[in-house]
């Protein structure tokens, strides 16, 4: 997808965000990616939102943000987002996030109401889990053989379904190889802080939600029906037949859920014969 610029915001003495944006004067939508993935994974979902503009952010330790940032707390995340929001695009914004970047958008919807006007959680919850299971997930990162010699040896091992895909899109060529745009010991740190979950910062999100489930996706019928019990304005939509990447795997139900769930933002035609 051609963007109609990319740019970075300083965070820190040695930390930046990058982005992608595709510019215009539609209403802004912000969307943060999930765990070991990149603003690459939404490139086909800004691309489909032709009349709002779109920011793409990569997380710290992911894209092409600082790969190994000093800090990975919840807070250092949230405050990424808000300085981009503030500096370089304007609110207030949708905010819309997947997995732990749904945790992400979820807390700074509750930190700054100011700046989310909407609240878009795909397969995200107000947090949870143990450290074996987020070590289980380094050490599956930390599995990968790499560095890949090529692209054919990189599909090889990580395989050929939507997620796989998204991974091997997003490898860095390197001298030496293909490498993965993160760090494993940095996924872990991340997921470290989102073992306590943040009911009191969910149950205080004032702007309006919309909660979107995979129906293969990683949270049970239990899970998926308290989140939205305990939410103040949500309406909840579940993906036919999709898995924690309903983003990838669901990708026409995907945007047919979040554009209906956006076109309330944009003028009438009366308004527009008016312009």
């Amino acid at each position: 997808m051609d963007f109609a610029r990319t740019f970075v915001v300083d965070v820190g003495l040695e930390e930046r965000i990058h982005c992608f944006d595709t510019g215009g004067d539609g209403p802004p939508v912000v969307i943060l990616h999930g765990l070991a993935g990149s603003s690459r994974e939404f490139f086909a979902t800004a691309a489909a939102l032709p009349e709002f503009r779109t920011v793409l952010v990569d997380l710290r330790g992911h894209g092409y943000s600082t790969r190994i940032p000093s800090n990975l707390s919840r807070a250092a995340f949230v405050a990424d987002v808000v300085q981009v929001i503030k500096t370089a695009v304007g609110a207030p914004v949708v905010l819309v996030g997947h997995s732990m970047g749904g945790h992400t958008a979820m807390l700074v919807a509750a930190a700054r109401p100011d700046l989310v006007s909407k609240l878009v959680l795909l397969e995200s919850g107000p947090g949870g889990g143990n450290l074996a299971e987020y070590e289980g997930i380094g050490d599956f990162f930390r599995s990968w053989p790499v560095p890949f010699l090529d692209r054919e040896a990189a599909q090889a091992y990580l395989g050929d379904g939507p997620l796989p895909r998204a991974w091997l899109a997003d490898l860095e060529v390197r001298g030496d190889g293909l490498w993965p745009r993160f760090d494993p010991d940095v996924m872990v740190k991340t997921m470290t802080d989102v073992i306590a979950p943040r009911w009191a910062e969910w149950e205080s999100v004032r702007a309006p939600a919309l909660v979107v489930y995979g129906e293969k996706g990683m949270f049970s019928v239990d899970e998926k029906s308290a989140f939205v019990e305990r939410g103040r304005d949500v309406r909840r939509v579940d993906l036919t037949g999709a898995s924690h990447d309903g983003h990838l795997d669901a990708f026409d139900e995907w945007v047919a859920v979040l554009r209906q769930f956006l076109t309330a933002l944009l003028p009438s035609p009366a308004e527009s014969n008016r312009r």
